[in-house]
């Protein structure tokens, strides 16, 4: 429980209703865990909830666009990955 974030300490802090962070992992893009009927998050997501929330709040993105965005995000990163991976397999055959 100490990797463990309370879900009403977020909501608190970061000023967003419980229901963003229910639709968040509604979408999938959030993984909420229950411990003895009290929500939280693990501390390791806390990168991409403050990134989610920046888009929510300072851009009006809705939590749609945001999955949108978040998706096109992990796309682009699996072909930066690759193309990395490529230009390493070339270079081989270069030398």
């Amino acid at each position: 429980m100490e990797n463990l974030i309370p879900i009403p300490e977020l909501c608190i802090h970061y000023s967003v209703e419980l229901s963003f962070f229910t639709n968040l992992s509604e979408m999938g893009l959030l993984e909420i865990k229950t411990i003895k009927s009290k929500q939280y998050i693990d501390s390791n997501a806390i990168y991409e909830i403050e990134k989610m929330i920046r888009m929510h709040q300072e851009l009006d993105v809705n939590i749609e666009g945001i999955d949108v965005v978040f998706n096109l995000l992990q796309k682009i990163d699996v072909l930066q990955n690759e193309l990395t991976s490529l230009k390493n397999r070339l270079r081989l055959y270069e030398s």
